[in-house]
């Protein structure tokens, strides 16, 4: 089992021990196993199989979790899971969304009337069998139909660049209120992860509710969810929730710290404060006097709350709680890669296969980006629903692409392809035609069910072509829509750097391929990445700014991807070594 497998079981243990009311402690210590074996750089099967290391080795891995690891190492199960399944189904775990049901009641649905599904309590709800239930009544079940729905859409995350527009839509709104003196979103989706559950708000006014007023006329908000003094929730016509939270100007900077996150990074805060005999909140951050009494020390601006606790001010990227400390420890932090940095795109289609623009069409909108070089890669011929190009007609492109060149000396146009690893193996095009290439991107479309083994295989004999330049999309996932395919990483990533090639950050929204943890790892290994936008349009050209949020909340610097360079040193680093990076 891989790590993002492990990490799955103990989640779902920490769900079912929820429902159950189990003991907090022992919930929270799963989820946070979870959540540390999900976020490792290295595979947790390799650090089991040193004899000089040890599970209890990784943090907040004791000796009964670093069991259960092993049993799941070497088993493929675990016995505690599947005793708590054979009490509770997986889909009872759906209830606990509902707003204000909670586990004890959902508990009560299912033993007494064996309620395992929302469809399930739906149909109870409506046939009236609710109410009859000791602590439910005819309100109780009107109340929980109407969260069925809520339930539903709260499963649901969407893309940060989904969410990015509702945001500054808020945000400019927001301006409209006088007497809004600071103003900043905060959350997962400051963050930059790559969904988001919903938008958090923090406000510096003396005048809060006439900031929620204005807050409550946003065009979006079809439903207030609560309102007090200084918190209120909204919903918008989209189902997602925005939180507003009106916050005093000495607390501003601790308070967009704290729900900034991650969740993981402020418990370190905490224990940090704790060790400088400190108390850090939303508040601010706090000395105690000797009388016993409380006196903040900062808390105005993030900068003055991370500098109390002798931590540099980190980028909101990085906040997860995986090696920002370490790198703070070692000296400044990495100065992480920016937009501005990215020289070139060596991932764009055209309507010679799936893009909707024509070849001189993506040519101009590159200049109009000042990208020094663009790689045209359309989809080779077996992507056939994509109109894939086979070696006739990709070698009629690449002399078009020629002709183009003479009149465009402000870009380099390189010619590419997409070039699809076929399910039995090898490339879909024979190296005579890849060898004339300028870029080969391969990738994976068809056959992802196949084993573990297969598909690494696969793509290992991909990477070991010569003419290949990268690995696109290497784990096939869809957010939200596909699971990423099993392949061993550890192995690929083995590979890559012994054949000097190049993985893609595809930054297509719905990809974000290679994660960020991944991404992370490769830098270990002395990978260089490649941020390729897969632009199908003008427009998609536009997605590389997504790519390289990605890059950044996986601690990239410009020297850690390849396409900040120029074209000619792109082809250098092809060719040589990389050390790797600590």
């Amino acid at each position: 089992m891989d790590n993002g497998q492990i990490a799955a079981v103990f989640d779902q243990i920490a769900d079912l021990l929820e429902f159950q009311a189990a003991n907090p402690f022992r919930i929270r210590a799963y989820r946070n196993a979870a959540r540390t074996i999900r976020d490792l750089p290295e595979p947790v099967a390799a650090i089991a199989a040193d004899s000089g290391r040890k599970l209890t080795d990784i943090a907040g891995i004791g000796k009964d979790l670093a069991d259960k690891v092993a049993t799941l190492l070497r088993t493929g199960s675990l016995p505690m899971l599947d005793e708590l399944l054979a009490e509770i189904p997986p889909s009872v775990l759906a209830l606990l969304r509902i707003p204000g049901l909670g586990p004890k009641r959902a508990a009560l649905l299912f033993r007494a009337r064996n309620i395992a599904t929302l469809d399930q309590l739906r149909a109870a709800c409506e046939s009236q069998q609710i109410r009859t239930l000791k602590g439910f009544g005819a309100k109780t079940e009107q109340a929980i139909l109407a969260g069925i729905d809520l339930a539903v859409r709260a499963a649901q995350r969407i893309y940060w660049a989904d969410a990015e527009p509702i945001a500054c839509a808020l945000v400019e709104h927001m301006r409209s209120a006088r007497h809004v003196e600071q103003m900043e979103m905060a959350g997962s989706y400051r963050r930059r992860k790559d969904t988001v559950g919903d938008l958090d708000l923090l406000v510096v006014s003396e005048r809060a509710a006439d900031v929620m007023d204005c807050f409550g006329r946003f065009a979006s908000v079809v439903e207030v969810l609560a309102r007090g003094a200084t918190k209120m929730s909204v919903r918008t016509a989209g189902g997602l929730q925005i939180d507003l939270r009106v916050v005093p100007a000495e607390s501003f900077g601790a308070a967009l710290q704290y729900f900034t996150g991650s969740q993981q990074h402020n418990v370190m805060l905490r224990a940090i404060a704790r060790q400088r005999g400190l108390k850090i909140n939303e508040w601010g951050v706090f000395r105690t006097r000797d009388d016993g009494s409380q006196e903040q020390i900062a808390g105005r601006t993030e900068q003055e709350v991370y500098a109390a606790l002798e931590l540099p001010c980190f980028p909101p990227e990085l906040r997860e709680a995986r090696a920002e400390f370490e790198w703070a420890k070692a000296g400044p932090l990495p100065q992480l890669i920016q937009l501005d940095d990215i020289r070139g795109d060596l991932h764009a289609h055209t309507d010679a296969s799936d893009g909707q623009a024509t070849l001189a069409q993506m040519i101009d909108a590159a200049r109009q980006r000042k990208l020094e070089y663009l790689a045209i890669t359309d989809h080779s011929k077996r992507v056939t629903m994509a109109h894939g190009l086979g070696p006739a007609r990709l070698r009629r492109q690449w002399a078009t692409i020629d002709s183009l060149r003479k009149n465009r000396s402000d870009i380099r146009v390189l010619k590419g392809v997409e070039c699809d690893i076929l399910e039995q193996g090898g490339l879909d095009l024979p190296d005579e035609v890849l060898a004339d290439a300028d870029w080969v991107v391969a990738s994976i479309h068809y056959g992802q069910n196949q084993s573990r083994a297969r598909i690494t295989q696969r793509i290992l004999g991909a990477i070991e072509n010569p003419h290949v330049s990268a690995i696109a999309h290497p784990t096939g996932r869809l957010i939200n829509r596909r699971r990423p395919y099993e392949v061993d990483l550890e192995a690929v990533f083995a590979a890559a750097r012994r054949h000097h090639k190049l993985l893609e950050l595809n930054a297509h929204p719905s990809r974000l391929d290679l994660d960020d943890v991944a991404c992370a790892a490769a830098r270990q290994h002395g990978i260089p990445i490649v941020i390729g936008t897969d632009a199908h349009s003008t427009d998609g050209l536009d997605a590389m700014r997504y790519g390289v949020l990605q890059a950044r909340r996986a601690g990239l610097t410009k020297e850690d991807v390849a396409n900040t360079r120029t074209w000619d040193q792109v082809q250098r680093l092809l060719g040589r070594r990389r050390q790797p990076r600590q």
